[in-house]
């Protein structure tokens, strides 16, 4: 059965194919069936240039679990520089905790 779980963002920065980067627009996280990774369905994280020809993209296709663990890993990451950046701007007043971060093994 295909779930036909689609969502589509702006995105910008870069990515990387053979030894070529270039720069990215859209992002598209899905839940589906598996083209790839032997296992059944998972979440495929896909980024690409809507400019560019077809081969301009970076694609991944992560269980369930792992997709859970990168999204704990991205707010983890995301706090700790929103509070980098809040203090490179002088808003935190050295009132505000640090994040704590945490690698998994």
């Amino acid at each position: 059965m295909c779930t036909s779980i689609i969502e589509i963002a702006r995105a910008e920065g870069m990515a990387k194919r053979g030894d070529e980067w270039f720069p990215l627009t859209q992002s598209v996280v899905a839940y589906d069936h598996a083209r790839h990774a032997p296992l059944g369905d998972v979440i495929t994280l896909d980024f690409f240039n809507t400019g560019l020809d077809p081969g301009a993209r970076a694609a991944v296709e992560l269980t369930l679990e792992s997709a859970k663990e990168l999204r704990a890993a991205l707010d983890r990451a995301i706090a700790a520089a929103e509070y980098e950046e809040a203090e490179v701007r002088g808003k935190t007043g050295g009132k505000a905790a640090v994040p704590r971060l945490v690698r998994a093994a």
